[in-house]
């Protein structure tokens, strides 16, 4: 059997985004010291932008009796679902620290927050995700990251 691999369309940016994307990509990495991280030390900041100009952020939240923790990208956009359940999500940026000081490559969504992004877009449409490292910055579609995503609808 031949073996295939998925094609996944991507763009790199050197610190330079669309419009009004900076500033959500800004307030990703702001909101990364409010994580609690006391277990692994990995800090993670997402922030949503809703099509009501809305931007909504989430850090990551562990708990010890692990896995009833939450990341950051569930608990920006559960939360934007249930503050804004009209409106529409344009972009999603993830940031992340190990330690002290951002991750040199971008740190993609677990597989738990693909699939609540893939719920999301059936809601509300396809959004961008721009996932940010130090040293470099990839900007894709929300359905690109679970092309097999469960649906029972």
């Amino acid at each position: 059997m031949e073996k295939r691999e998925l094609q996944i369309d991507y763009m790199v940016y050197e610190k330079t985004y669309p419009e009004g994307y900076g500033e959500l990509c800004e307030k990703a990495l702001r909101i990364i010291p409010q994580a609690y991280s006391v277990y692994s030390g990995f800090s993670v900041g997402a922030a949503l932008l809703l099509d009501n100009g809305e931007i909504v952020t989430g850090t990551n939240q562990e708990n010890a009796a692990y896995p009833s923790g939450l990341c950051a990208e569930r608990t920006a956009l559960f939360y934007a679902a249930s503050q804004y359940p009209r409106a529409k999500v344009k972009a999603l940026a993830i940031a992340a620290f190990d330690g002290e000081k951002q991750t040199a490559r971008f740190v993609p969504p677990c597989g738990a927050c693909r699939q609540v992004m893939a719920e999301t877009i059936r809601r509300t449409g396809d959004f961008d995700v721009i996932m940010m490292g130090a040293e470099e910055v990839v900007m894709l579609k929300a359905s690109v990251l679970l092309p097999f995503a469960f649906d029972l609808l």
